[in-house]
């Protein structure tokens, strides 16, 4: 167990510090809250994975900034209540950053938001709620003056991510291909078929006609915070702001939220594109996003919400011929299933395009 109390005197937090206990079930980091006594404030003490984040001195300006220029909007807006509607990280204090180095581990405190919430609920309701949150954490930086770096560079580059499959296929690595196995053929073909027109945000971009935004790229329901009346407060988790495409956000949430079954569902039958919950994320995105997006990122927002099952089951597949070396599995064949069930959304949601796209049109 760390000394984590001899990490938090590094900081320059308040109060003196009564008790230290986990906090969340985060599969990243490491994450506790720290309650002080009398009127100090709590904090939230986490240990940052610098395996997954390789630069933590760019991971935290890019925080830094973000929190600083939406705190600036919060006070221009003339909003009460400003601690709790965007986080705030606690200095370091030789350096003064926002971060400690110790034994080869990053740590980092922030204020813990009081009598706030968060939901694990995918319904109409959470997914208008979190289409306007994402919506408008994206408006709020539409405009921020500072360079922000690529956390995971590439992270949502589906050229990238078709490269990668490529690579796979022709090693070979786990031995999975060429052995008479018509599904696997089946699997890539259908990739095939699809990849060009879903490498379409790539060659956007190069044309000079789809910038890249600052946005979250981990659009989950429970990354949001609520008070107890269930009002949004902010979004959290901040470790994946950084450049893309509005696309990411758009459709990462889509990719998990609209799904009508489970992201490795072994019953096909169960897997299908919500279009009520697509409709409810969408309202709520555009009534906060409508005010900086393009009419080009407007029209390819159906694309989004098909490229993202796509990707995933691109990468799924990868992993799954080069013998399951990234994502962790339960079975043999988990990854084969997870391509499976992916694809089953990405053709779903193809189906829905036209409908997607007139009801876009209708908003």
């Amino acid at each position: 167990m760390e000394n984590l109390n001899c990490i938090l005197s590094n900081f320059t937090v308040k109060g003196k510090i009564t008790s230290i206990t986990p906090l969340g079930n985060g599969l990243i980091n490491d994450t506790y809250k720290v309650e002080t006594e009398g009127d100090a404030p709590d904090y939230v003490l986490q240990r940052i994975n610098n395996a997954i984040f390789t630069d933590v001195d760019m991971l935290q300006h890019n925080i830094d900034c973000v929190t600083a220029h939406i705190r600036k909007k919060l006070e221009a807006k003339g909003e009460n209540d400003i601690d709790r509607k965007v986080l705030t990280f606690i200095p370091e204090k030789n350096t003064g950053k926002t971060y400690f180095l110790h034994e080869g581990k990053y740590w980092r405190v922030s204020v813990f938001i009081p009598e706030a919430q968060t939901f694990e609920t995918v319904n109409p309701e959470y997914s208008y709620y979190a289409g306007k949150a994402f919506g408008n954490f994206e408006a709020m930086l539409s405009d921020i003056p500072d360079t922000l770096g690529e956390t995971i560079p590439d992270f949502h580059n589906m050229e990238l991510r078709l490269n990668q499959l490529l690579e796979a296929v022709h090693n070979n690595k786990a031995g999975r291909l060429g052995k008479g196995n018509v599904e696997l053929d089946e699997i890539l073909s259908d990739i095939d078929f699809y990849g060009e027109d879903m490498c379409k945000a790539e060659k956007l971009h190069r044309e000079g006609k789809l910038p890249k935004r600052i946005c979250h790229c981990d659009t989950k329901v429970n990354n949001m915070m609520f008070d107890k009346n269930g009002d949004v407060l902010c979004v959290i988790d901040l470790d994946t702001v950084m450049p893309s495409y509005v696309f990411s956000d758009f459709g990462d949430f889509l990719r998990t939220g609209a799904n009508t079954g489970e992201e490795d569902d072994p019953n096909l039958d169960n897997v299908n594109f919500d279009m009520e919950i697509f409709k409810a994320f969408t309202k709520g995105y555009l009534e906060s996003a409508n005010c900086f997006l393009t009419p080009i990122e407007k029209n390819n927002l159906p694309y989004a919400a098909c490229l993202f099952p796509f990707m995933q089951a691109v990468r799924f597949f990868a992993d799954y011929l080069n013998g399951d070396t990234y994502y962790k599995i339960k079975y043999p064949e988990h990854n084969l299933v997870r391509t499976r069930a992916q694809m089953k959304l990405f053709h779903s949601a193809m189906s829905h395009l036209d409908e997607m796209q007139q009801y876009i049109e209708s908003l």
